[in-house]
């Protein structure tokens, strides 16, 4: 049945004579068109507002939007470490290492100076496996990121940073020190080593040289060096010798990891979003860099469990 059908018939069934229409003035259609556009505006308003007030919500999880990661990566617990039952002296430990050679390199034990943890501490061995084939985070990369963690939870524990965000930005600045073809040696020096271009102001920073071309190899500009990608001048105020052989060098993946570490501390605790946002931010001036080290960290805390 139609509505026209019932609209013509009375309260018995009977129809109705059909009532003559008249023609509408061109003041009624105006009224129509207005109230018409008058609804249309309100429903927009109100899907506006909507949108909006989300999106207030939102962003203190998501300050990119909703197409953004989580703003701060989910906290990892330290990573377990494993001390030795027995010291030995200096002759022992040379001994062992001339008798076992490539084996005793293999282990990949790294020092964390000046962090509280003894030298001669390693990550369990299990832990370090099961990330790495969790992660395909090289090994000796991992170790890297993990002592800093390490370090830094005993010298600065309210900074609350872990080895997740480390990793994201090596994996991010130079895939964890393999870029081109660099490899990391058994002693965590990239080789060769991982050289950017020169800030000279051409679509980059413009940076004259401050380390007489030391670690970059360019006497002119300074340029970004290392698996973390140090600009030289920012290494001689954050550079640390983690591996405990006397020199800092933002080749070395001990080193840099570390300093790295000790340079997003600076910016203050991380435990929050906006904490961890700004410390980013603070390594790399671009809030999509800042994204995108909040994806991968949270991909590498997944995948490690």
């Amino acid at each position: 049945m139609s509505w026209d059908d019932d609209s013509d018939a009375d309260e018995f069934g009977e129809r109705r004579p059909a009532r003559g229409k008249t023609p509408s003035t061109g003041r009624q259609v105006a009224r129509r068109v207005a109230g018409y556009a008058g609804l249309i505006a309100g429903v927009v308003a109100l899907v506006a507002g909507a949108v909006l007030a989300v999106n207030v919500v939102g962003l203190a999880a998501k300050p990119g939007g909703f197409g953004a990661p989580p703003a701060k990566p989910a906290n990892v617990a330290l990573p377990p470490v494993v001390s030795p039952t027995e010291q030995v002296d200096e002759g022992d430990a040379d001994d062992q290492v001339d008798g076992e050679g490539a084996g005793a390199a293999s282990r990949e034990s790294a020092v964390v100076s000046g962090s509280g943890v003894s030298p001669m501490s390693q990550i369990d061995p299990e832990w370090m496996s099961r990330v790495v084939a969790a992660t395909g985070i090289p090994v000796r990369a991992l170790s890297a990121y993990a002592f800093a963690h390490i370090s830094l939870a005993a010298e600065e524990p309210e900074c609350g940073l872990d080895w997740t965000t480390i990793a994201a930005i090596g994996a991010i600045e130079s895939g964890h020190g393999s870029h081109a073809d660099t490899v990391l040696d058994e002693n965590g020096y990239a080789q060769p080593p991982i050289i950017g271009r020169a800030l000279d102001g051409d679509g980059v920073a413009r940076i004259a040289d401050t380390d007489d071309g030391v670690f970059d190899g360019d006497a002119t500009w300074d340029r970004a060096v290392g698996p973390m990608q140090f600009i030289p001048s920012t290494w001689a105020k954050w550079g640390s010798d983690a591996n405990g052989d006397g020199l800092a060098d933002p080749n070395q993946i001990d080193d840099a990891a570390q300093s790295a570490a000790q340079y997003l501390c600076a910016s203050g605790p991380m435990t929050s979003p906006e904490g961890w946002r700004a410390a980013v931010f603070s390594y790399n001036h671009d809030n999509d860099y800042v994204d995108k080290v909040a994806k991968v960290a949270n991909g590498f805390a997944a995948a490690a469990g």
